[in-house]
């Protein structure tokens, strides 16, 4: 590779992202419905759902798990945009709570929720950030769910009124839209093995009719925003993805990586984990056919209508990249994992530690399907604490950022790679694990709700200014 080509474009973005469930709180405030995660169990409940000892989804107060408050970025957002201006953020990625803007989801509006994120966008061009908006980070109306949610073929037009009234709303002011985050997890983690809301084990039929209602619902939510769209707009989608990357840069160990980051799992209970199933439909046009084989006893009918609309063509592709996982061409020419030493280098929460991944992810990425690629999540939970100095010192974070930037620094030499959004800008809920994981450069002390900027906000900001040149 040409290290004269081993830098960032001089317009990269450079961002932050939170969710609105994870980050918003006032739950019951300016005539917000409820959603699935408002009343999904985590921590020592989530256990006793998974026993099946709490009656998941029974709106009893106090049952379910405190996510209501959150880090109150609802009162506060003019506060942390201020923290974004300090760090330096050129863009700030979030989701809209659909049950804010839509309390049941269809129909009636509520137009206290379209003036908070009114009020929110406007605060972050006032502070020169751009506003890139997630339609939906797994914030299902509960109104919605009691229709049956994504199993209901209804909702491709209920997500599509959803992504008119957005368009109409907020599209004057912000031109980036990402339809949804990482359908793997909220179909997969929510309906296949049950470990985030709504908690359910589905049978794995109905997964696979759910997983196509969402596909056509990214699809008619693109012709929403591009029909009502104020000014043209840049429409992108967020998967994610555990890359594969190769033991060596021998080619065929390069094509072993590639062959198994694209490949489908064998296993059932895990079939939703892989990157071809969601994004092959909506920038190729057609489900894998190694998929349509090996699933065909539990896949719904699809017609070549679905696969027109679940292709309507976008600008970008996000994709969440945290880690992954070793491959090599074994001799006797079959793919295999290169199994991790004991002691491998791991984050709070457990996940490998992996930079790799986050340059040949995105170039096997751009290889197959040809967009401009977004990282719309990458970062670390640490066990982050403030210490006698009052301060947040996690070098953890500075040197696993670095680690994983100097990858992606090489790819964008490669590859038409627009942006970086750091996970997470601030701590805040992180679903079935409660506040028990910090994955923020800033610290949030939930007691007192005072935000500190960690040594890694810091060097963000550095970062930011140098655009990456030092790393």
């Amino acid at each position: 590779m040409n290290n004269n080509f081993n830098k960032f474009p001089k317009d990269f973005l450079w961002g932050g992202a939170l969710a609105a469930n994870q980050c918003e709180g006032g739950y019951k405030e300016g005539g917000k419905g409820l959603t699935t995660v408002d009343l999904c169990p985590a921590g020592e409940n989530r256990r006793k759902v998974m026993e099946g000892k709490i009656d998941i989804l029974r709106p009893i107060e106090g049952e379910y798990y405190p996510s209501h408050e959150s880090i109150d970025f609802y009162h506060r957002y003019k506060e942390d945009v201020r923290i974004m201006k300090e760090i330096g953020l050129k863009g700030y990625r979030f989701s809209i709570d659909w049950s804010r803007v839509m309390p049941e989801g269809a129909g009636r509006v509520n137009e206290a929720g379209i003036a908070f994120y009114n009020d929110l966008i406007d605060e972050l061009l006032k502070n020169d950030i751009e506003p890139y908006i997630t339609m939906y980070h797994w914030e299902l109306p509960y109104e919605l769910y009691k229709r049956g949610g994504w199993m209901n073929p209804q909702i491709v037009e209920w997500f599509g009124e959803y992504a008119k009234l957005l368009a109409e709303r907020f599209s004057d002011r912000v031109t980036h839209f990402f339809t949804l985050n990482e359908p793997q997890c909220f179909v997969g983690l929510g309906f296949v093995n049950g470990e985030h809301a709504p908690g359910i084990k589905a049978p794995i039929r109905d997964t696979f009719e759910m997983a196509h209602n969402v596909m056509k619902a990214h699809g008619r939510a693109v012709q929403m925003l591009r029909t009502h769209g104020k000014q043209p707009l840049v429409i992108g989608y967020a998967p994610t993805a555990s890359v594969c990357y190769p033991a060596t840069e021998k080619a065929e160990d390069i094509e072993a990586a590639k062959k198994s980051f694209f490949a489908l799992p064998d296993e059932f209970s895990n079939w939703h984990w892989n990157v071809t199933w969601w994004s092959d439909p909506v920038l190729l046009g057609k489900y894998p056919e190694e998929g349509l084989a090996k699933y065909e006893p539990y896949l719904p009918k699809i017609t070549e209508e679905d696969m027109r609309l679940i292709s309507q063509p976008i600008d970008v592709y996000g994709q969440n990249i945290y880690n992954g996982y070793c491959v090599r061409m074994g001799e006797d020419g079959r793919t295999e994992t290169v199994s991790r030493y004991e002691g491998f280098p791991k984050t709070a929460i457990d996940w490998p530690v992996t930079p790799e991944c986050l340059y040949w992810g995105p170039k096997f990425l751009y290889e197959r399907y040809q967009k401009p690629i977004y990282i719309t999540e990458n970062g670390l939970s640490c066990h982050d604490v403030i210490l006698l100095d009052g301060k947040v010192h996690d070098p953890n974070r500075i040197d696993f950022l670095a680690r994983y930037l100097h990858e992606l620094k090489k790819a964008a030499g490669e590859i038409d790679l627009r942006g970086y959004f750091q996970w997470s800008l601030m701590d805040n809920f992180e679903w079935a694990k409660g506040y028990s994981e910090r994955f923020g450069l800033v610290y949030v002390d939930y007691p007192t709700q005072k935000r500190i900027l960690k040594d890694s906000a810091y060097w963000y900001q550095k970062i930011i200014k140098e655009n990456g040149s030092t790393l």
